[in-house]
């Protein structure tokens, strides 16, 4: 029998990856076709075949995409990105810092994919505005986030080999285990990006990105030349406008100017509700004209200077290019008597019609067939609009925040799940699942949200082929592996063996992926460490820190495919730039587990 499991197992193995590399069929369905194959063979047990779907490495993933939606529908990474704009300035090395320090940062507690998904929107606009290339920066955020995965628990190949250690019987990595080896990776890293890298870095401008940045919302602005024609006007004590909400106060009515945000204190609100109240002291950011003998009858004023304001979106208000269809039935109709804003949320800024922008009178101009409405709005009710028959939104915010009261209490819910986490006092599957409840529970996304961020079909990979890692484990393939080894290099060191295990994961991980890579190896990490009699924590590190190695190739981590069309990269850029930086983190590895792990 254990010869026929042996056997069994390796050529599953061989089958599977032959699979994976191919790309006949979807991962997701050879991982399936795995779990199947092994379950009805009986090379491990019923409850071994489905253990991965109830696995700590599952959940974990599961509720880390949770968490990740939470902080992106709440504002939280977008507030991030733009203090990225802030504090990047425009010489190009300190854009690639901050790129990479910032997107590090966040794959601390945020998995890969998911770190790389919300700022992916914020960088390219970083791009855009201060006119360097994409490809000067996407990829310094693709490696950012494999960087500082690796210092913590929470990257997907950490997880697994982690719960491989559980399932073995071994102390799984707490949240900041592997922090001491992890921390200098993305120092050398980004020491690298920021010097050699920059040079080899290509400046590539994709077809497209041009018009695309035209259409960003402060270039739809220009477009509609709405900037022309804003105003502020403060309310003075004693006004008749104070006191009242603005749907009572109908402003458009009485002074022919359309309310797009508030200023009060050092609070700005844009596309502020009919229901909010206005006070004697508010600044009015409007859309229009009004005359001065009209604002000093209402006890008006309009500012010339000082307290200006020219943005008209924030976190979750959203600047979009609204047409109405050909066979709308709105033709011929104003805003006014469609009650537009009572009925979608949305200030109409301008009307583009036969190539010209009008910004006055909007609210009685009756509407034709091909004009283009600029709205501003908030972002939670952009569906409302889209669902529409009659009218068809040809831009929205790629990245729009729903929640955005909810930014803080998002934050402090996950820097307390984080905490807990770090002290050890629960499993960090267990501590992360309550984070992503609490945050249900408190609004700060649906359960609609949170079945849209898991990535199943990463969560279906890792289930089917967790029972393989589990086989090549408990048939002695691991076992005859790691022995073979022994018997060709008898003297082998441990940081040898951690060495040999670490190269199999790079290679792997360009193969097949890091997720199935640290799947097959966790296994061999497991027999090496029992062989050598030392720790199989740090033995089994170099496998879970070997397969977050994905530079060397676009298919070596996802984050890599996604910043890939983008960025203008071809094969030989990543090849390029990945090996050298692949050769520096692998050479740090090998000196932290020496000093940290005693191999």
């Amino acid at each position: 029998m254990p010869s026929y499991s042996i056997s069994l197992s390796m050529l599953i193995t061989i089958v599977a990856a032959v699979l994976l590399i191919s790309e006949r069929l979807r991962p997701d369905l050879i991982a399936l076709l795995v779990l199947v194959v092994l379950g009805l063979s009986g090379v491990v047990t019923p409850a071994e075949t489905f253990a991965g779907f109830s696995g700590s490495a599952v959940m974990t993933i599961m509720a880390i995409s949770i968490i990740s939606e939470g902080l992106h529908r709440t504002g939280v990474t977008h507030r991030l990105g733009r203090w990225m704009q802030r504090i990047g300035g425009r010489t190009q090395w300190k854009l690639i810092l901050v790129t990479m320090l910032v997107s590090a940062g966040l794959s601390l507690f945020m998995n890969n994919i998911a770190a790389v998904g919300v700022l992916l929107p914020a960088v390219m606009s970083l791009s855009r505005h201060t006119r360097t290339p994409p490809s000067r920066l996407l990829m310094p955020l693709s490696f950012g986030t494999l960087l500082g995965g690796m210092a913590t628990l929470l990257t997907t190949s950490n997880i697994i080999v982690s719960g491989a250690l559980k399932d073995a019987g071994i102390t799984p990595y707490g949240l900041l285990d592997f922090l001491p080896v992890g921390l200098p990776i993305v120092a050398v890293g980004t020491f690298y990006m920021v010097t050699v890298g920059l040079r080899l870095l290509p400046e590539r401008n994709p077809v497209g990105e041009t018009a695309a940045a035209q259409r960003q919302p402060m270039g739809l602005a220009k477009i509609y030349g709405i900037e022309k024609n804003l105003c502020h006007v403060l309310v003075r004590p004693g006004s008749g406008m104070a006191g009242q909400n603005l749907r009572e106060g109908r402003w458009a009515e009485k002074l022919g100017i359309t309310v797009v945000g508030l200023l009060r204190g050092d609070t700005v609100q844009m596309a502020p509700g009919g229901e909010e109240i206005i006070r004697e002291g508010d600044v009015i950011l409007a859309q229009g004209s009004p005359g001065a003998e009209t604002l000093e009858y209402y006890g008006l004023q309009e500012l010339k200077a000082g307290r200006a304001l020219r943005q008209v979106t924030d976190e979750g208000v959203v600047l979009a290019e609204v047409v109405l269809a050909p066979h709308t039935t709105q033709s011929g109709k104003s805003l006014r008597q469609l009650h537009f804003r009572e009925k979608y949320g949305f200030n109409v800024l301008a009307i583009w019609r036969q190539g010209q922008p009008i910004q006055a009178g909007l609210a009685d101009l009756p509407l034709l067939v091909g004009d283009a409405l600029l709205v501003q709005g908030p972002a939670a009710r952009l569906p409302l609009l889209r669902a529409e028959r009659d009218y068809l939104v040809l831009e929205e915010d790629p990245d729009p925040v729903i929640e955005p009261r909810r930014m803080r209490l998002a934050l402090v819910i996950t820097l307390a799940t984080l905490g807990i986490a770090a002290l050890g006092w629960l499993p960090v599957a267990l501590v992360a699942l309550v984070g992503a409840v609490v945050l249900l529970l408190s609004r700060c996304l649906n359960m609609d949200d949170a079945y849209r961020a898991i990535e199943w079909k990463a969560i279906f990979v890792i289930a089917g082929m967790w029972p393989l890692s589990t086989a090549i484990r408990s048939s002695g393939l691991a076992d005859q592996f790691i022995g073979s080894v022994l018997t060709h290099w008898a003297d082998l060191p441990p940081l040898g063996m951690a060495a040999i295990l670490l190269g199999l994961a790079v290679v792997l991980t360009q193969l097949m992926g890091g997720q199935v890579a640290s799947l097959v190896l966790a296994p061999l990490g497991l027999s090496a460490a029992q062989a050598l009699g030392v720790d199989a924590r740090g033995m089994s590190m170099a496998v879970a820190l070997g397969c977050s190695l994905g530079f060397l190739t676009p298919f070596g981590h996802p984050v890599n495919v996604m910043v890939m069309s983008s960025g203008g990269y071809s094969f030989s850029d990543f090849l390029r730039i990945g090996g050298p930086l692949t050769a520096l983190c692998a050479l740090v590895i090998l000196i932290g587990l020496k000093l940290f792990w005693g191999l």
